[in-house]
Parts: structure tokens; C-alpha cells; sequence
């Protein structure tokens, strides 16, 4: 048989090779942090794998289950403590890997209208916890700086044309905890930042206001970029206030929820997100609190037809797919080939069911009320803040940067626990962010031992 030929077909010893990591992988009850990678032992571990007649199956794993995969941290262990962790369902896992066997994309409703469907199902789940009207819709991009950026070129375009003018110098209102992906968008797609003092970090209607009524030239901010749940403290922006303006003023109002959208489904938190329904856009991320697989955002427009505008691309060969009653995700991003990367949660919703969901978002908020009561109680640390969402920020008294991140190394040597220092005000303070609904407080516990 010729090497080209071999590649397609079933090798059944292959499949149970990886089938039985995959099982293994899936059967442990909690994943191991692991380490940092030393860049010799990947190299050495790396050489000569790939050659003109290729390794064998059992090599190649051998390989990356003893020393590749070592050198990833998990961001789905319980003790992943730091940035956003991750959590995905064993259902989202398993499914997962039947999108991947399945080479299944989700570029049109011509080839694929069958995830397509899955997918707009679980977005019409999400656009209802939003509040959105029921003429909202979307599409799954990779993530939040996906999201972020294929919502803000819609918002920019949409303001262009209110304007009059489609080359028209526009911004759009920021404040200083907005996410560093919405920035990076902005410079991406040519638009100057409107900054807004707030106080507080919490982007609010009456500052967005002050600033606009400041300005020169306030027509030109056609947009606000708020945010429900900031990535550093958990803050959620005055959402009612905001959309309030952007009505007055006929501004589109973006809300990244790619973190904190999902503590829509706490009860003890849903006020917080007041406005959220008078939203344009909306982000959240399914790979961070919504227990899905990387790499995973949900991008939700009110109007997806203002998307449709930006983003439809054409083509000769993509004639057949663009007609009038069809739903193509490649039209409302900037994206043309996708996976269909909904599914995972689609799945996992379906088998576990809104209240697993609810309970184990719900467990992330109160482990962060619990560990910030033990923080309080110790001797020797404080908060910063009070806790927001699942985040708590807190400070061991007399310490600098290098001893905080003398704590992430020696709890990482330990397999105690993976947490990194971060910077509030300009001190470098601890952190804790909360997604797992395994992590435990006398997880917890141990770090702040381990703070003495």
C-alpha cells in the first residue's frame, strides 16, 4: 500500500492506542497540574519524530504522554487557580472529540445545517439568559478576541453609517479595566479608543456621559465596549447606565462577557447585569464558565443582519450557499472556514441540563465568598477588594512581586496548586479566580498556609 493511501485508512492498534489515553485522560478524577516545559527535554523528546517515512503510533504517544503533555499546565485541574481556568464536562470532552473525528465544520446551512442547528440552539439559550429579543443570533468564533473584534468591526461600521460617511474617523468609549483584546481590536480595525475615567474601575452611564458632554467631538464615539465581569477583579460595568446613553445618542453598546457572562445564570447575581438586554452584541465564553472544551465564544448581535453587512464575504464559489432564508455562521464574523465548536456545549447542556449548569457556575461565586472569609480570618493576609463574580483579589502583608512569584513557583513544585501573582493599583497582589466546581477550600486552605 502506498504512504498516501495509508493516511485513510483504519488502523484499529492506532485507535486503541489513543482511544485508551483519551479514556484514561477522562477517567481521572482530577486532572494533574503538571510543569512548565525545560526547552532541552522537549527538543530531545521532539527529534526525529517527524521523518520521510513517519513514527509509529505507540512512539509518537509515548513521546507526548511522558514528557509533551508534562509540560502543559492544566487549566482544568481544580488547583488551576490562576488567569480563567477552564472546567469542561466529560459530555463536552467526549463530544468533542466526535466534532473532531467527524471533521465536522459549520461554514454554511448548505453543508453543515445540521451543527448549524445545534448550535443556533444553544445561542437562543444564551440570548435568552441576556434578555436579547427573539430576533437575535449568532455564531461560535474561536474566542473573546474573536468575538470581541468581529463585533466591534459591526459596531464600527453601523456608526460609519449613521454618520453619513464610510470612511468616517470614529471611536469607541473604553474605560481602564476594559479587556487588553478590545484594544487590540480597536487598533486592528483602525479605531481610536475613547478613554473614560470611572471610579471605582466600573464603567459607568453618568462617566460615559461626563466625558461625552467634555468632548469636542462626541458624535464621533459611536460605540461603548462594556464589560460584564473584567478579567482581573470580576467587575460587571453599569450596563443600564450605559445602554441608557447609547440610546440617547444612537451608539452601539458591545458587552464582553467573555468571563463573567455566565454568572447570568446565578440567581444572587442576575441584577447585577441590568441592561445586559439592551446590548447590540454580546460575548461570552463557553471554554471559561460555561464548561466546554477550548477554544469556544459565543458571539450573540441583536440585529444579525447589521453583521451580515460587514462580514458576508463574496465570491463566485460561495454564490450557492448565500440565499434568502439560510443561516451561514461564516456571515457573521470574521471567519469564512470554522469548526462547529458549539456542539461540545450543545451536548453537554442536552445531557447534564440548565440546573447542573446553574449549580456548578453558582459553586464558582460561593467558593469565592468562602475563601475570602478565610483570607479575612487569617493572620497574615487581607483582601484588596471584596470578591466580584468568582474572583478575589487579596495581599500578603509586606510582600513584593518577587515573593508572590516566589509562591507560584514553590506551590507549582508542590502540585499544591497553580497561582500567579497579578497587579491591582499598581502593587502586585494575589489572586484567586474560581471556575472548577471541584476546587475545594481546603484547596484553598493549603495556599494560604503556604502564605506564611
Amino acid at each position: 500500500m502506498t504512504l498516501p493511501h495509508r493516511m485513510h485508512i483504519f488502523d484499529p492498534d492506532a485507535a486503541d492506542v489513543v482511544l485508551g489515553y483519551v479514556r484514561e485522560r477522562l477517567e481521572m478524577a482530577e486532572a494533574p497540574l503538571d510543569f512548565p516545559g525545560a526547552d532541552a527535554a522537549l527538543q530531545g523528546a521532539l527529534a526525529g519524530l517527524i521523518s520521510d517515512s513517519g513514527s509509529s503510533v505507540a512512539e509518537v504517544m509515548r513521546r507526548y504522554d511522558e514528557v509533551l503533555s508534562r509540560a502543559v499546565i492544566s487549566a482544568d485541574s481544580p488547583r488551576y487557580l490562576s488567569f480563567i481556568p477552564a472546567a469542561p464536562s466529560k459530555a463536552a470532552l467526549l463530544f468533542d472529540t466526535v466534532v473532531s473525528c467527524a471533521s465536522l465544520q459549520g461554514i454554511s446551512w448548505l453543508e453543515a445545517a445540521g451543527a448549524i442547528a445545534a448550535e443556533n440552539q444553544v445561542l437562543r439559550w444564551i440570548a435568552d439568559l441576556a434578555g436579547l429579543p427573539a430576533s437575535a443570533g449568532g455564531v461560535f468564533v474561536q474566542g473573546g478576541t474573536a468575538g470581541n473584534l468581529s463585533a466591534l468591526a459591526v459596531a464600527r461600521d453601523e456608526g460609519r453609517r449613521r454618520l453619513g460617511d464610510p470612511k468616517a474617523a470614529v471611536r469607541i468609549a473604553v474605560s481602564g479595566q476594559t479587556h487588553s483584546s478590545v484594544h487590540n481590536a480597536l487598533h486592528i480595525l483602525d479605531v481610536e479608543p475613547f478613554p473614560v475615567e470611572v471610579t471605582d474601575h466600573r464603567l459607568t452611564g453618568e462617566a460615559l456621559r461626563r466625558a461625552l458632554a467634555a468632548d469636542a467631538n462626541p458624535q464621533t464615539v459611536v460605540a461603548v465596549a462594556a464589560t460584564s465581569g473584567t478579567t482581573n477583579a470580576g467587575i460587571i460595568d453599569d450596563l443600564a447606565g450605559l445602554a441608557q446613553v447609547c440610546d440617547e445618542r444612537g451608539m452601539w453598546l458591545h458587552v464582553d462577557g467573555a468571563y463573567g457572562g455566565a454568572g447570568l445564570l446565578v440567581d444572587s447575581q442576575r441584577g447585577r447585569y441590568a441592561g445586559i438586554e439592551h446590548a447590540d452584541s454580546f460575548i461570552v465564553d463557553p471554554h471559561k464558565w460555561l464548561f466546554a472544551p477550548f477554544d469556544s465564544c459565543a458571539l450573540i448581535y441583536r440585529d444579525p443582519a447589521a453583521a451580515r453587512r460587514v462580514h458576508a464575504q463574496e465570491a463566485s464559489y460561495l454564490d450557492v450557499i448565500h440565499t434568502e432564508d439560510e443561516w451561514n455562521p461564516s456571515d457573521y464574523a470574521h471567519h469564512l472556514t470554522r469548526r462547529a465548536r458549539g456542539l461540545p456545549l450543545w451536548f453537554s447542556l442536552c445531557v447534564n441540563g440548565v440546573g447542573a449548569y446553574r449549580q456548578a457556575v453558582t459553586a464558582g461565586v460561593e467558593m469565592a465568598q468562602v475563601a475570602a472569609a478565610a483570607i479575612e480570618a487569617s493572620e497574615h493576609l487581607e483582601l484588596v477588594r471584596e470578591p466580584s463574580l468568582s474572583i478575589v483579589l487579596w495581599r500578603r502583608k509586606g510582600w513584593t512581586l518577587a515573593d508572590y512569584q516566589d509562591l507560584q513557583d514553590r506551590l507549582l513544585k508542590s502540585q499544591t496548586a497553580f497561582v500567579t501573582p497579578t497587579s491591582w493599583e499598581g502593587e502586585a497582589v494575589g489572586r484567586f479566580a474560581f471556575i472548577h466546581p471541584n476546587t475545594t477550600i481546603e484547596m484553598v486552605q493549603e495556599v494560604i498556609e503556604a502564605c506564611r
